[in-house]
């Protein structure tokens, strides 16, 4: 099992050293030292590093491909070189980024008709949506009510109504959740209704009464995608339960949701991680995807939203799992040392506990110091598409952006 991640032998927490202090060299190889500078000064360095990977990514991605596309999505494709550019834009301000974003989405515009994918990780929808909000801080209100318009038009035939298929999944990367997600995100970053809550009341509706068929007995919602019942962010519990909180939900929904989770919590591994399924004793991921990082974001989510301490406690128990066997031998968020970082962020965001801070620090740390040399020697997993926001070097440059403010920070296509 340790060979899925590299022993964390960085410091548990070192307190920042107050401004009017006096600097000293600490001893130690330059990941020691990086840990023992000031957050702002790590911030600085974070940013210089993250501008230089937005630029190869947006060369091998969009550049090196004659501008063409041919996978379109957030996970693996040109939609995610367009929402790390649009990262970019909301930490500098570069107008070129959001001009260059606005070009790309146009061209995953193209390239993902008729693809019958409806999610905002993997579908259309992802890229009507960011489509809308791009168009939104251009200024160009006709371009964004075209993507809205299709947003709708694409997944009912008609521009008014939102229907979407019966036999697709639940879950969040294909399904049902991925595509509320999708809404969730046009309505925050466009306006509240400008996908109703009556039409995103019927998908819910589904989500919900598929989950409590499937989860009579044991748990009050259960979901399964191809056939397996998955805990985890991408494609079971802690991912829909993720987004059903975003959602409008009944005093009885209210209570499945929390009795779901409650349900993982009980029946998580005694060292704190979570299955990757329903009945599996394998405690090896430590993922986004499957596994505790995952679930400790939806659990920072449940203890805002539901206000329950002891979702709060198990988060904070999950991050320890993160900490401990969170550096994975893999450099993207989906499953990597990227994705990871995210959990302390979010537990920071929530408890304003330094210590949180200071471990979202540790890791990205220790990716600016020693992924690109990791990578090279073959001891770090680059991603089978290596450029990529969910796999590659993307995510790493989206989180080492996000560490600029921390407050600000969400986990990519998951934290709203």
């Amino acid at each position: 099992m340790a060979d899925r991640f590299f022993p964390n032998q960085m410091p548990d927490f070192i307190p920042e050293t107050p401004s009017e202090a006096p600097v000293t060299e600490p001893a130690g190889d330059s990941l020691t030292k990086l840990l023992h500078l000031p957050y702002k000064s790590v911030s600085e360095q974070l940013k210089r590093a993250a501008l230089d990977l937005k630029e190869t990514v947006l060369r091998e991605t969009w550049g090196a491909r004659g501008k063409r596309v041919t996978d379109y999505t957030l996970y693996t494709g040109a939609l995610g070189t367009a929402f790390l550019l649009f990262k970019g834009y909301q930490v500098t301000k570069n107008k070129n980024d959001l001009l260059l974003c606005s070009d790309i989405v146009k061209a995953c515009d193209s390239a993902s008709r008729g693809s019958g994918h409806l999610t905002f990780i993997c579908g259309q929808a992802g890229v009507c949506a960011l489509g809308a909000v791009v168009a939104k801080h251009s200024g160009d209100e006709r371009l964004c009510d075209h993507y809205i318009s299709e947003f709708k038009k694409r997944l009912s035939g008609v521009p008014v109504q939102i229907k979407l298929p019966n036999d697709i999944p639940n879950e969040l990367l294909y399904g049902r959740a991925g595509f509320l997600w999708a809404c969730s995100f046009l309505n925050k970053n466009i306006g509240k209704e400008t996908i109703s809550s009556s039409q995103m009341r019927a998908i819910k509706d589904e989500v919900v009464r598929a989950g409590r068929l499937m989860g009579k007995g044991r748990c009050p919602l259960m979901y399964e995608w191809h056939g397996k019942r998955y805990w985890g962010a991408a494609h079971g519990l802690a991912g829909i339960m993720n987004v059903l909180m975003d959602m409008e939900l009944k005093p009885d929904e209210l209570e499945d949701v929390r009795g779901t989770l409650r349900y993982m919590i009980k029946n998580r591994f005694h060292g704190g991680n979570y299955p990757s399924s329903e009945g599996s004793e394998s405690d090896h991921l430590v993922h986004w995807c499957h596994g505790a990082p995952g679930v400790a974001l939806t659990l920072v989510k449940a203890a805002k939203v539901l206000g329950d301490e002891d979702f709060l406690q198990a988060a904070v128990d999950a991050g320890e799992v993160v900490w401990n066997r969170g550096l994975l031998k893999r450099v993207g968020v989906c499953h990597g040392i990227s994705g990871n970082a995210y959990v302390f962020l979010s537990l920071y965001r929530l408890t304003g506990n330094v210590e949180f801070l200071y471990k979202a620090k540790a890791f990205a740390c220790f990716l600016h110091d020693r992924a690109q040399v990791l990578i090279s020697e073959g001891i770090l997993h680059r991603g089978d598409r290596p450029y990529s926001l969910f796999e590659g070097i993307g995510g790493m440059a989206y989180l080492f952006l996000d560490m600029v403010e921390p407050s600000e920070a969400r986990f990519p296509a998951y934290e709203l």
